[in-house]
């Protein structure tokens, strides 16, 4: 049987090393459910940037020879500039 320990204005539970490593929670965000008879503690396995490196990687190769000049000569063309007063 576990207590509640109070921490500050909240409270925690220590939670068994074997209980830890059978449920994969090792340097892991968790997430809490509350559920019929209790709370559900489990791994947050949130996974937003899966895929982007090769993602990445195969948009640069689709366009590795396209030119995208027309955002960069406008931010280089300097001729609004006449008027301004350094």
């Amino acid at each position: 049987m576990y207590n509640l320990i109070k921490i500050g204005s909240s409270h925690g539970i220590r939670i068994p090393k074997p209980f830890i490593n059978a449920a994969k929670l090792q340097n892991s965000n968790l997430e809490f459910e509350v559920v019929n008879n209790g709370l559900l503690v489990k791994p947050n396995r949130n996974k937003t940037r899966e895929g982007w490196a090769e993602n990445i990687s195969q948009v640069l190769s689709e366009n590795k020879n396209n030119k995208d000049d027309g955002l960069l000569n406008d931010m280089l063309d300097d001729s609004d500039l006449q008027d301004f007063k350094w």
